[in-house]
């Protein structure tokens, strides 16, 4: 098992894993053999970065068994899903910033991020392991009533894809077993979500499957596996952690549309 991280250090962008409180650093690329370096500094030395940078970010709608039952609605037949824009991925630590314009709720989900280790296209779903590099915690930040606006056209790409609306991290995290899994969302300290990846419709595997199946997925893209009961709006001033156990804890703070609390 290992946590890698991206972050800044002396100005360059670096690799590592993390071991308690110090950052091993490492050379290379992290999905084709990175190398130590033998160098060791505190992670309190550098910033972190998203964990790694996805060509595209999949996020999963409906696909926990209690939500659906919740919200009365059937399990799907296969998985629903959408992309995020590039743009919108946030580090740990940087601030969630509420859109200037009307655009309604904006809400939290804490959700578990599959991230692609090597090239993956028809993988069958016995074989998924070898192409999941690690898991990772994502808030997959929605501005929620954009979704339904326009009754002509459900608007899913727009309100998951504003700036800072997807942060992941802090870690890429390896030798986990997803579906032991439980992912927590705290605000100001408080849980408000707390349920087990067993949950899923799709788990993990059967995602990497399904999806390449349809789109190839790249070293180093996303899949957030889609959230449960619990979401809430988002305000400024809040602190929201994504909490998942051999992960760590995404944390990022919430301002208004200047970046002030």
């Amino acid at each position: 098992m290992a946590s890698w991280l991206r972050f800044e250090h002396e100005g360059r962008t670096r690799i590592g894993t993390l071991e308690g409180g110090t950052v091993h650093l490492h050379d290379g690329d992290l999905f084709a053999g990175p190398r130590p370096t033998g160098e060791a500094v505190p992670l309190a030395a550098v910033r972190l970065l998203t964990p790694c940078t996805p060509s595209k970010l999949v996020g999963l709608v409906n696909n926990f068994r209690e939500a659906a039952a919740k919200a009365s609605l059937p399990f799907p037949a296969e998985p629903l899903w959408f992309l995020k824009a590039p743009s919108s991925y946030l580090a740990p630590g940087a601030a969630i910033r509420l859109p200037a314009q009307d655009v309604g709720k904006v809400i939290y989900e804490g959700e578990l991020g599959v991230v692609i280790g090597r090239e993956a296209r028809d993988v069958p779903e016995a074989e998924a392991d070898a192409f999941i590099f690690g898991y990772t915690c994502v808030n997959d930040v929605t501005a929620l009533d954009l979704i339904g606006r326009d009754p002509q056209y459900a608007q899913w790409s727009r309100a998951k894809s504003f700036d800072t609306f997807g942060p992941f991290g802090p870690v890429v995290a390896t030798g986990l077993d997803p579906d032991r899994l439980t992912v927590k969302t705290l605000v100001k300290g408080k849980v408000r979500q707390e349920y087990p990846v067993s949950d899923a419709v799709f788990g993990p595997r059967q995602l990497v499957a399904h999806l390449s199946r349809q789109m190839t997925l790249l070293p180093g893209d996303v899949i957030a596996c889609g959230t449960s009961v619990g979401i809430g709006v988002l305000r400024s001033g809040l602190i929201v952690e994504v909490v998942i156990e051999g992960i760590g804890a995404l944390a990022n703070t919430v301002s208004g549309p200047e970046g002030t609390p």
